[in-house]
């Protein structure tokens, strides 16, 4: 996994900041895998301090253990106002052992108004030597008056091969198919790997088109939301390249595939990957899961109609 966090935007320009000594006072890293947020602020962190791997520097680092990068909140809690008195009485501090100390506020994303505004004098005046480096797994919730304050880093969703890459090198196997409808997310492949191909067969049931509004019901409660998403447009993917028979470029190389690009005409598939997109963005604007569904199975429904008629 750290290699793939190596390769974002992110961590590629802490690292540049560390050797030119320019850092900005205060950045914030938008990073869509919440599960390994916290891992990639750690690996920013290191390239802040120039910490070499295996040196005592990057092991206090990795946890959480060095006293001139301190980490809020707790990992799986929420920052709250006390945390914000902490870091304000923390950063009048000078540095333990260098002269940079650096500030690392984890799932800023779900920290309230009140907090986030308790925290604006820091980020944009902190004293000489501390610098904050925030990471959040959705930009929207964060204040404007908080991203005015900060270097943006966006990482992008990683190009199928990285995510099948570092698939491969954790479990082995054929991860071709997770990779594929991972939408660039590591832990959306790993969950795709644990679920053992459900989200796929939930995708080939929604397109079948019956029982709809049970199945949004149902399928509203999951979790797996965005993997869901994912193995819907990855199937219409495989199954617009079947009908147009460029079957070579396959991940899944299912029956499912064949029998979807039967019944589904090209311009069907075409409409329906856009429907999927559109629906991917509403859900990350925490639209409701099970309205969402039924609104993109009316859509493909439609889609389907229209292009048997016209075929």
């Amino acid at each position: 996994m750290k290699e793939l966090l190596r390769t974002t935007t992110a961590y590629r320009a802490i690292r540049a900041e560390a050797e030119t000594g320019e850092f900005a006072q205060s950045s914030l890293v938008v990073f869509p895998d919440g599960k390994y947020l916290r891992d990639l602020l750690k690996e920013c962190a290191k390239a802040f301090f120039s910490a070499a791997d295996g040196g005592r520097l990057s092991e206090l680092i990795e946890k959480e253990s060095y006293a001139d990068c301190l980490f809020y909140p707790a990992e799986g809690a929420k920052l709250t106002a006390e945390d914000c008195d902490r870091i304000v009485e923390e950063e009048q501090l000078r540095p333990v052992e260098g002269v940079r100390k650096l500030i690392v506020l984890d799932a800023f994303h779900t920290a309230a108004s009140l907090v986030q505004n308790k925290l604006l004098k820091s980020l944009e005046e902190p004293p000489a030597g501390v610098h904050f480096l925030l990471g959040a797994e959705v930009e929207f919730p964060v204040l404007p008056t908080v991203l005015s304050r900060v270097k943006k880093y966006a990482v992008a969703p990683f190009p199928e091969e990285r995510i099948a890459e570092a698939l491969g090198r954790k479990y082995g196997g054929d991860v071709r198919a997770a990779a594929a409808a991972s939408g660039g997310i590591f832990s959306a492949g790993e969950r795709i790997l644990a679920g053992g191909g459900e989200e796929f067969r939930l995708a080939e049931r929604f397109l079948s088109l019956e029982g709809t509004e049970a199945f949004c019901r149902e399928a509203g409660e999951r979790k797996t939301k965005r993997e869901f998403l994912s193995a819907l447009k990855n199937l219409l993917r495989d199954a617009l390249f079947c009908a147009l028979g460029q079957e070579k470029y396959l991940s899944l190389g299912t029956d499912a595939v064949r029998r979807i690009a039967a019944e589904y005409p090209a311009g069907a598939l075409i409409a329906s990957l856009k429907l999927v997109g559109e629906a991917e963005k509403q859900v990350q604007f925490n639209a409701n899961f099970a309205s969402c569904l039924y609104a993109l199975a009316m859509g493909i429904k439609e889609e389907k109609d229209k292009w048997q008629m016209l075929s």
